[in-house]
This record gives C-alpha cells, sequence and structure tokens, in this order.
C-alpha cells in the first residue's frame, strides 16, 4: 500500500531529469566552444570572450523566471487541497494561467534588455582592452548571440510551467537532440556547406540561437500535446495582470541577482589565478570545471526538492518541508561523498580525461592539491545551493541574494586576495578563500532557513494571483 509521502521517490523523480537537463546544457556550450578551436587560437579567445559575457547575461536572465515553477506548484498545490485529490480545481487552472501569461512578458522585456546590453557590450570591448582583431570577432558573435536570448528564456518559462506541474522530463529529450543539431549546424555556417554563407565565428552565434528557437517551438508543440499542461497553456502575454507580473518580477530579481554574483565570484577567482602563470590558472580550470559538473547535480536537487516545498506550503502541508530538506540533503551528501573520495584515491584518473596526451607535470601537480579544495568547494556551494532551492519554495528569495553578499562579496574575496598575496599562497589561498565564501554563505543560508521553518507547520499560504487574472 502506498504510503502518503515518499520524499526520496519525489525528489529523485523531479531532480534527475533537472539535473539531466543541466549536463546536456554544459555539452551544448562545450559543443560551441570545441568548434570554436577549429578556427584558430584568436577565434577561441574572441569567442570565449563573448560566451562568457553572453552566458553571464542568460544566467540573470533564467534567474528572472525561476520562481515561476514555485509559484505554479503552489498554485497547483492549493487546488489539490481544494479538490481533496491529484487534480486542479477551476481557481487553482485561473491561477495556472494568468502566472504563465506574466511570465512570458517578463521574460519578453526580461530577454530584450538583455539583448541590447550585449549588443551594447559588442561595442565597447575595445574599451575594455581587448585588441582591435579580437574586438571584431567577438562583436560578430554576440550579435547573432543577442536575439536568442529571446527564445531561450520563453524556453525556461515553459521549462517552469513543467516542473511546477511535475512533468519535468519532456525537455531533456529535446535538449538532448539540440546538442546534434547545434554541431550540425556550427560546422554549416563556419564552413559555408550546402550554399549556406561562410560566416566563421558568427556563424556559432547565429547556429546557437536559430537552435535556441527550434528548441522553443519543439518543446512548445510538446506542452502543447500533453494532457495535462496543454490546456493549461496561454501565451497570450498582452492580457498578463499587472499584479502577478510583479510579484514575479519581485521574486525574480533577487534570484537574478544572486545568480549573477556567483558567476561573478567564480569570474574575479580565475582573474586572480591567471595572475599566478599559466600553470595555476590551467589547472584551475580544470578543477574548476570537474567541481561545475557536479554542481548540476546540485541544481537538479535545488530546483526539485523547492518544488515539492512550495507544493508541500500550498496545500496547507508545512510539517513536511523539514523532511523534504533532510532527504534533500541526504542524497546530496551521499554523491558528493562519492566524488570526492574519486578525487581523493585516483586523482589522476579524475584530471587525465582534461589533460590530453602530454600532459604538464606541473600543471598535473598543480590539479591534484587543489582537488582536496575542490572537495570542500562541493559541499559548501552544493549545500548552499540546495538551500537557496528550499528557501525559494518557502518563498523567500532574497535570502539567497543577502547571503551572497556577504559570503561571497564581504568574505569569500577579501579572503581570496588577503591569502593569495599578502599571506603569500598562491593559487591555493585563492581556493581557500573561495571555499571560505562559499562557506560562509552556506551557514548563513542555513540558518535563514531553520528560522523561516519555524512557524511553518500547519499553514497555508495565501494565493498569489489576483481573481481578475485568472
Amino acid at each position: 500500500m502506498r504510503s502518503r509521502f515518499h520524499p526520496y521517490r519525489d525528489i529523485v523523480a523531479l531532480s534527475a531529469p533537472i539535473a539531466g537537463i543541466q549536463f546536456a546544457q554544459v555539452a551544448l556550450t562545450s559543443t560551441d566552444l570545441l568548434m570554436m578551436g577549429l578556427l584558430g587560437v584568436q577565434a577561441v579567445a574572441a569567442g570565449g570572450l563573448a560566451m562568457l559575457l553572453y552566458n553571464q547575461l542568460r544566467t540573470m536572465c533564467v534567474g528572472m523566471v525561476t520562481g515561476v515553477g514555485n509559484l505554479i506548484a503552489a498554485a497547483a498545490g492549493r487546488g489539490e487541497k481544494r479538490t481533496g485529490a491529484k487534480e486542479l480545481d477551476d481557481t487553482a487552472r485561473g491561477e495556472v494561467r494568468a502566472l504563465l501569461r506574466s511570465a512570458l512578458l517578463v521574460a519578453t522585456l526580461t530577454a530584450t534588455a538583455a539583448a541590447l546590453l550585449l549588443v551594447l557590450a559588442s561595442r565597447l570591448l575595445p574599451l575594455l582592452g581587448q585588441t582591435p582583431e579580437v574586438a571584431a570577432q567577438a562583436r560578430g558573435i554576440m550579435l547573432t548571440l543577442a536575439p536568442g536570448l529571446l527564445p531561450m528564456l520563453w524556453l525556461n518559462v515553459l521549462r517552469q510551467f513543467a516542473v511546477g506541474m511535475r512533468r519535468a522530463g519532456s525537455l531533456l529529450r529535446v535538449t538532448l537532440i539540440s546538442i546534434a543539431v547545434n554541431a550540425l549546424l556550427n560546422a554549416l555556417f563556419i564552413y559555408g556547406w550546402l550554399g549556406l554563407p561562410r560566416l566563421g565565428l558568427a556563424g556559432i552565434g547565429l547556429s546557437t540561437t536559430l537552435v535556441q528557437l527550434w528548441t522553443f517551438l519543439v518543446y512548445l508543440r510538446t506542452v502543447g500535446r500533453d494532457p495535462l499542461l496543454g490546456p493549461l497553456l496561454a501565451l497570450d502575454a498582452w492580457r498578463a495582470d499587472r499584479a502577478t507580473v510583479r510579484t514575479i518580477a519581485g521574486m525574480g530579481t533577487p534570484i537574478a541577482l544572486t545568480y549573477g554574483s556567483e558567476a561573478a565570484i567564480t569570474s574575479i577567482a580565475s582573474l586572480f589565478m591567471g595572475s599566478f602563470g599559466a600553470v595555476a590558472l590551467a589547472a584551475s580550470n580544470i578543477v574548476n570545471q570537474l567541481a561545475y559538473i557536479v554542481y548540476q547535480v546540485n541544481i537538479g536537487l535545488s530546483q526539485g526538492s523547492s518544488i515539492l516545498v512550495s507544493r508541500a506550503i500550498g496545500k496547507g502541508q508545512g510539517h513536511e518541508v523539514a523532511e523534504i530538506a533532510r532527504r534533500a540533503m541526504t542524497i546530496a551528501l551521499s554523491i558528493m561523498t562519492a566524488v570526492g573520495l574519486l578525487y581523493a584515491l585516483v586523482p589522476s584518473a579524475v584530471l587525465r580525461p582534461f589533460l590530453g596526451g602530454e600532459a604538464d607535470p606541473a600543471v598535473i601537480a598543480t590539479a591534484t592539491t587543489l582537488l582536496w579544495f575542490a572537495i570542500a568547494h562541493q559541499y559548501f556551494k552544493g549545500s548552499q545551493n540546495v538551500c537557496v532551492g528550499l528557501l525559494r519554495g518557502l518563498g523567500n528569495t532574497r535570502a539567497g541574494l543577502t547571503g551572497t553578499l556577504i559570503g561571497y562579496w564581504l568574505i569569500g574575496i577579501p579572503a581570496m586576495a588577503l591569502c593569495a598575496y599578502p599571506l603569500g599562497l598562491g593559487g591555493y589561498g585563492v581556493w581557500f578563500g573561495l571555499c571560505l565564501g562559499f562557506g560562509a554563505t552556506s551557514l548563513l543560508l542555513w540558518r535563514r532557513f531553520f528560522l523561516d521553518l519555524r512557524p511553518l507547520t500547519g499553514t497555508a499560504s495565501p494565493p498569489l494571483v489576483s481573481k481578475e487574472a485568472r
């Protein structure tokens, strides 16, 4: 007989597809970087710079709509509570449609602003110390990448819609197919095959934009055919309710700034590492990439547990939140411990795929030592990310921003500079300071979570969408 609550199964069912999507997106970006390598070192430098700026804006754009999944989950939970079954009543359906159309309006405005910023940044590259050749090549790919921010963010709204309704798996299949499509289009535009224009580096940006549009249209068709999601689909963003738009923007802005802050501290750490030479930077990039891969699992757990918390609150089952948190962290810590053991026991096997055939012994030695910092890095950053998701499920998105501002900017970055330079620890000092910043942020966020958890037992959240918007 099925028990009342299956947190492990529910968390894994939601988190695994999301983590899979994250891994697929990492593969998509890796494909672009590999194709840039076919065009030479200067193309890699220009394209890497363009992708860095693009990804910074893309990440912050995604943050603006990340909370939509929680709002939809909460609305669905309230509907299930009213019906006493796993189906929505008319009120909940109206709330979900209102949230979706308002989210699409927020996405359109946000992505348009980000695209204009990317175009502006492409014109300012010479003022940032870039050579004319690199600036010219980077400008071309940035201009072709910019329009893709619109379908990318529309796709993320649909993704949050599906996740909020606990139907996350279908986007994974679409994303995996898009990797192959992207590689094919990259080659077509780079070399001008089949009579297409030979665009070089700009062609990689154009192929990425076309893949974003294609993926959005394919997934929109998938959602429209889904028996649960299709009847709730509302694309008429021009009918969005102002109050709901303000709710989504108010929830999304701190998330976007938190995501941007996290990307910034990693970039600053890389700049510090670069000051100690190519060996230190190469070793740091490899170890950071390893940590980034594992981090995708925690992103999945963060979003999956976040949706379950929102749904539990919507159903007036606040007493289940602590159990969701405990089991999400059990899964996260188990995976991170298993990976940490690999780092400690077989470092050469872990590093070898990233070093090529003629590996520099100095890079191997430095990276092997940095793997010990990566173990702590995983625990601190991973637990922090899971906690951010749990807090978002409780409706608290500002705690993540406050925690990162204190942990990253007041503790982490000063600690990196102090340990690396005055204390003379070099690159190892950078990673020590980085771990210290993530650790402090994690402690601040978990403290906030337990404080927010106290009054929740037996409470239900009020509707977040006005009747006029349904």
